[in-house]
């Protein structure tokens, strides 16, 4: 990520997202945090990190990730949109991933039994 500002696209495609899981602004509470860590003194003097609470369902999410306050935006609202996600039971990014990497090694255990005999 860095130092560059999100690209429309992902913008886009996180508001299509959100509008698909219904999630709507107006119940998302939004603050302002101080951050700590890497970034020295500026840090610790601006509220660049995010706190986000979904209201009807009550999930709470804080992104203090980069000195950015609009890249923390974008990024707690996708680590929100991914925990409605699991709570609704739909398969996220991360679930899918790590089902093809299982598969990948019940694949390679079954070839190197294969010719093990």
């Amino acid at each position: 990520m860095g130092k560059f500002p999100v690209t429309e696209k992902k913008e886009r495609e996180l508001l299509e997202e959100m509008q698909n899981l219904n999630i709507k602004e107006s119940d998302i509470e939004e603050k302002f945090i101080k951050c700590s860590g890497h970034g020295g003194q500026k840090v610790n003097k601006t509220s660049s990190g995010v706190y986000l609470k979904h209201l009807p369902s009550g999930i709470e999410v804080k992104c203090t990730k980069e000195r950015s306050q609009g890249l923390n935006r974008f990024l707690a609202r996708r680590m929100l949109v991914e925990k409605i996600k699991e709570l609704k039971g739909i398969p996220t990014k991360k679930q899918i991933e790590r089902e093809k990497i299982r598969k990948k090694k019940i694949k390679k255990i079954r070839l190197s039994q294969k010719f093990e005999v």
